[in-house]
């Protein structure tokens, strides 16, 4: 059992408060030196700590950092978000109070008031895919920096992934390996992914020269199953290369290409987006693909709300995504 402040006001033989001011160093407290000496004696045999938590509240300042979000500490990817911030906040004398809240508006509601209560520095607020959001109103009542999503009308500021350069990204890196004819397999989803990987696709075919072939854009379920449905169409359009908007999708074109006798990259090279290492790395051959920054944005969060980074542009702060070359290109 841990030793209290009690205890401590026992074996030294003074009162709870003047161990408190002993322990808070409290400015204007009367404590005769004596009284000061033998509290810090049975500080020192008891292995008393002082509670962080009640010295921030007795202060007026703190020395925690909120997370709220609404699943990502079940998703095995976009948990490197906590990982980042957690990591960036101790290495700025932080400590990161995370809630999970698995998108239950009244207990979202419930961990902002209790950070609130804890006088966190900040609250970051995370979603575990790019979207936009609506803020929650008590969100309203301190510093707060949007993780992997945004508002409407930017009234706060955001980390947010850079599809447009993904997008592109990808792109060129199957322009790199010698392909000119390069099919996109888009999301039917409406999201920032679908619009910012589909503008960086093109962008990046314009810039190589090449002329966009609606033809050779093509929409599926964002599950392996729509990577399997639509790989027949792929196939017809005669594409040497095929840019999926996530590895789910990829997963499932591999298995359409390989049901029709082709070869993964020797017939068609296949380029994934998201970096989802239980998927990417094991299929056979492992895939390259985009990562989504998941750590870095966790990371960025806390620096943004800490004032060591304002959003380059407008409110919203682009973290790239980096490619991760494997062997289907």
């Amino acid at each position: 059992m841990s030793t209290t402040m009690r205890d401590v006001a026992r074996a030294a033989g003074v009162s709870v408060a003047t161990v408190s001011h002993v322990v808070n160093d409290k400015p204007g407290a009367r404590i005769g030196e004596d009284a000061r000496r033998r509290v810090h004696e049975a500080i020192a045999a008891l292995g008393y700590r002082p509670n962080a938590l009640a010295k921030t509240l007795s202060e007026g300042s703190s020395r925690f950092i909120g997370l709220v979000a609404d699943a990502i500490a079940t998703t095995p990817f976009a948990g490197q978000i906590i990982h980042g911030a957690q990591d960036e906040a101790w290495r700025h004398g932080f400590v990161l109070l995370v809630a999970n809240t698995e998108g239950n508006a009244a207990a979202e509601n419930d961990a902002i008031a209790m950070m609130l209560e804890h006088q966190v520095r900040g609250i970051l607020y995370s979603t575990w895919y790019h979207r936009e959001i609506d803020v929650p109103s008590p969100l309203q009542h301190t510093e707060t920096v949007l993780v992997n999503c945004f508002a409407a009308d930017d009234a706060f500021p955001a980390v947010v992934p850079d599809e447009v350069q993904g997008g592109r990204t990808a792109t060129e890196e199957l322009l790199s390996a010698g392909h000119r004819r390069i099919a996109f397999v888009n999301t039917t989803s409406p999201s920032p992914a679908r619009d910012g990987r589909l503008a960086g696709y093109r962008a990046a075919l314009a810039d190589a020269g090449v002329p966009v072939d609606d033809a050779l854009v093509f929409e599926a379920a964002p599950e392996q199953e729509g990577g399997y449905d639509i790989a027949g169409a792929v196939v017809d359009s005669g594409a040497t290369a095929v840019f999926c908007h996530n590895d789910r999708v990829a997963m499932g074109l591999y298995d359409g290409l390989r049901d029709r006798g082709l070869r993964i990259p020797g017939d068609v090279a296949v380029m994934g987006f998201d970096n989802q290492d239980v998927i990417a790395a094991h299929l056979r051959p492992p895939l390259s693909t985009v990562a989504l920054p998941h750590y870095e944005l966790g990371a960025a969060g806390v620096r943004t709300l800490l004032g060591l980074e304002s959003p380059a542009t407008g409110a919203r702060q682009l973290v790239a995504c980096p490619p991760v070359l494997r062997e289907s290109l």
